[in-house]
């Protein structure tokens, strides 16, 4: 992993540290991160302050250090400079930028359509609730009829049963 350091003294040790700045992502992707300090040692012949570039292996050892001058002129001609701005440039990103809007267009109608849809399942489900609650205060009524005509008939059957 490649990273951009700064060249620093230890003021209690007096070792030569590098303190890391930023981290390669990918190609184009850098991230900001302070956070941590290489130890380089005292023999080096490296001067304090200098940018250097550090790659690292995947034990976090150090595997080359380098002038970073050369990368950082290269950043400014590429991304900085007058000439780095051209017609073409322009049109590159203007159809990047096309291209951000036209998937963000079709992931807002996506959205939109799936909104839509859960509230007209929303709005089926409240339809069958209140025809389902319906239903079941018309049975509820039935019952009661039921009830009532059940009792009726076993008064009628105890009066039969009593003069009979």
């Amino acid at each position: 992993m490649l990273y951009l350091a700064q060249v620093n003294k230890n003021l209690t040790s007096g070792a030569i540290e590098l303190q890391v700045l930023a981290r390669q992502r990918s190609d184009h992707i850098w991230e900001i991160d302070a956070s941590e300090v290489l130890p380089i040692g005292k023999e080096n012949n490296l001067c304090e302050a200098l940018l250097v570039l550090v790659e690292l292996d995947e034990n976090k050892q150090i595997v080359e250090i380098k002038n970073a001058k050369d990368w950082v002129i290269n950043l400014l001609q590429q991304y900085l400079s007058i000439s780095s701005i051209t017609p073409e440039f322009v049109r590159e990103e203007q159809a990047r930028i096309e291209e951000w809007r036209q998937e963000i267009t079709a992931q807002s109608l996506d959205l939109t359509r799936r909104y839509l849809e859960v509230e007209t399942q929303r709005e089926q489900i409240q339809e069958l609730e209140a025809a389902l609650k319906l239903e079941k205060e018309k049975l509820e009524i039935r019952w009661q009829e039921i009830q009532e005509i059940e009792n009726a008939l076993k008064q009628e059957r105890n009066q039969n049963n009593f003069m009979g």
